[in-house]
């Protein structure tokens, strides 16, 4: 690891213990040869924006992703995460990023409306922007992959947008979690009306045969959520259930600094961002 790449790397770390902006992997990720939509709406509440990145080039039909970023519910802006939107795009991808109402604001289940409605967008207008609306994939990292996780396991959300979770050709989920009752974290409690926090707002309540392939991604050590219980446990469900499922595991990287691989100049800290081609490549292991 070189010494720009260990630095940014300590940085971020800082930058998100603190909650501040991602800065500092956004300026060390350049654009590269992708074009950038930004502020778009999908809703009608201020915080229903939305932006896009695609390949400079053009290309029709690509494949699309649609990322829900992090922040436990309570923080985070879709510009902060553009160095995702750049190095997914500039693997051919059109990717979807999009902010979500956050507590106070909300609590569960609102941003899951809100989730599924970015969904419903991009399915009625991604092919306007190079995207293949048949050929769509969710992610997130942390709430972001629970997140995705509910709109891919749980029918309920997408329903309420007159669609279904089989218009999904696969989810990918960053460090997620999945299977944390009862509530610990006290940011979150607010959040998930903790101690009467319902039971199905956990994905791994919603694992069916009629699940979309997923691909599962964590820190081995990582201190926030607990990969054994979160990521493990989800793969063994998904794996009874008989859906596609790749469970991985990643030295050198934490909770935090694993969504910083994404990153294209970032890449050295963990293979995630080739790990996230080839699953889609392969049309979730399909």
């Amino acid at each position: 690891m070189n010494k720009l790449i260990y630095g940014a790397a300590v940085l971020l770390t800082g930058a998100l213990a603190a909650c501040s902006p991602l800065s500092v992997v956004n300026a060390v990720s350049p654009g590269g040869a992708v074009q950038a939509m930004p502020a778009l709406r999908y809703g009608a509440d201020p915080r229903n924006m939305l932006d896009v990145y695609r390949p400079a080039a053009g290309n029709q039909d690509a494949p699309v992703i649609v990322f829900f970023y992090g922040g436990n519910w309570v923080s985070g802006k879709r510009q902060d995460y553009a160095f995702v939107g750049r190095a997914l795009a500039a693997r051919g991808f059109v990717v979807v990023i999009p902010d979500y109402r956050l507590y106070p604001q909300v609590r569960y289940p609102d941003f899951l409306d809100d989730g599924a409605a970015a969904v419903a967008w991009t399915v009625r207008q991604i092919a306007a922007h190079g995207g293949n609306p048949k050929n769509i994939f969710l992610m997130g990292h942390s709430a972001g992959a629970y997140n995705a996780a509910m709109l891919a396991l749980d029918p309920r959300w997408l329903e309420h947008q007159g669609m279904t979770r089989s218009m999904l050709r696969g989810w990918i989920g960053l460090a997620g979690p999945y299977d944390f009752l009862p509530v610990q974290n006290r940011t979150t409690q607010p959040v998930f009306n903790a101690p009467e926090t319902p039971p199905d707002s956990q994905p791994l309540r919603h694992v069916s045969a009629l699940a979309p392939p997923a691909l599962l991604i964590a820190a081995s050590k990582d201190k926030l959520v607990d990969p054994a219980r979160n990521t493990g446990g989800l793969a063994a469900s998904l794996r009874a259930a008989h859906v596609p499922v790749r469970e991985v595991y990643y030295d050198g990287v934490s909770h935090t600094t694993l969504v910083a691989s994404l990153s294209s100049s970032l890449k050295r800290l963990a293979p995630t961002l080739d790990a996230v081609e080839a699953f889609i490549r392969s049309d979730g292991g399909r």
